[in-house]
């Protein structure tokens, strides 16, 4: 199925260079790929002549031209109403014209949120977005959100942000009940805040999940349930720390195993085991998430990714756009409202 993609050329710490280079890498790994490119037209032209890729796919790539760009330090509520020419409204603007199928951007996580709602709307029964990624575990992959788009929530916001999930790992895995978990100190029920203590209260009350429990930090990545839920200044403090560990991890493997001539020659035997190990581990496989709860696919991606991982979140907004995933979370919060 070929899907159009809005992408935010201008978003990102590394700027269009980067963006565009990964862009041109999820090309190549999908040929029914096509992409609107979001930005200054000029320096996006110069950009794709410098690029070897860039000829091969210029039937599936679209320029579009932008008069300004959201900077990471900028206030998402005025850059709502003052840059409304934007790299990232036009980008958004697309998905909600239904020009494109999904958007992806690298910009500032507060300003992508306000204005997907702007354009786009919510979803029934949600009144903020969430952003989701997939981590990877012992058994597999889970899921954790939110990861940053709401440093400050209520207990209702966590009990939407678990249902949200739930529907997502239910529509694209296909299980009928996934396991639900919150992020917490510990597992007793005397433990946590206020706000913790009520969103579980929430969740074992409701009837559409099927929720396990207290979760703590070092089980996340045990595959011991589906979905962990927690607010966004838990869930983005959790996930960067571990993608920290991870690069910490495969630097020290590294540095061992290249200290003596013995080590390099255990190393080359290894180096089918090392390599799949950096790969489960890599954080930059992962990169892209879903803002949740939109009316439009949105996904978030690192401001610091480089050009792969730049391309993961560009191919991960593919996958939503062909399994429709958007109007899956619509019908079924739709479903459960009439209930």
């Amino acid at each position: 199925m070929q899907v159009n993609l809005a992408i935010d050329a201008m978003g990102g710490d590394a700027g269009p260079r980067t963006n565009l280079a990964g862009v041109l890498l999820a090309l190549a790994h999908d040929p029914l790929l096509k992409v609107t490119l979001v930005g200054d037209k000029p320096l996006m032209e110069s950009l794709l002549s410098q690029h070897h890729l860039s000829h091969e796919f210029a039937n599936r790539i679209a320029l579009l031209p932008s008069q300004d760009r959201i900077l990471m330090e900028d206030s998402p509520t005025s850059v709502l109403r003052h840059k409304k020419r934007s790299s990232m409204h036009l980008a958004v603007q697309l998905v909600a014209e239904n020009q494109c199928q999904a958007c992806v951007s690298g910009g500032n996580t507060g300003a992508l949120m306000l204005i997907g709602r702007h354009y786009l709307g919510m979803q029934p029964g949600i009144e903020r977005p969430a952003i989701s990624t997939a981590i990877p575990t012992r058994k597999g992959t889970s899921y954790l959100l939110d990861l940053g788009a709401n440093v400050d929530c209520q207990a209702e916001h966590l009990l939407q942000f678990a249902v949200m999930g739930s529907v997502m790992v239910r529509s694209v895995h296909g299980q009928t009940r996934p396991r639900v978990a919150l992020l917490n100190v510990g597992r007793e029920a005397i433990k946590g805040n206020s706000q913790v203590k009520l969103a579980a209260h929430l969740m074992t009350q409701h009837p559409y999940l099927n929720y396990v429990g207290y979760l703590e930090g070092d089980a996340i990545f045990n595959g011991d349930v589906d979905l962990v839920v927690c607010d966004g200044f838990v869930g983005n403090v959790a996930l960067k720390t571990s993608e920290g560990l991870a690069r910490f991890l495969s630097g020290q493997i590294q540095e061992h195993f290249s200290r003596t001539l013995y080590s390099r020659l255990v190393s080359l035997m290894a180096r089918p085991l090392l390599r799949q190990l950096k790969q489960q581990m890599d954080p930059v496989r992962h990169n892209g998430g879903s803002l949740l709860g939109l009316r439009g696919a949105v996904v978030k991606s690192h401001g610091n990714a480089d050009a792969r991982g730049f391309s993961y979140a560009v191919i991960r907004a593919a996958v939503e756009a062909r399994q429709q995933l958007t109007q899956q979370l619509q019908d079924e919060l739709q479903r459960l409202e009439a209930l």
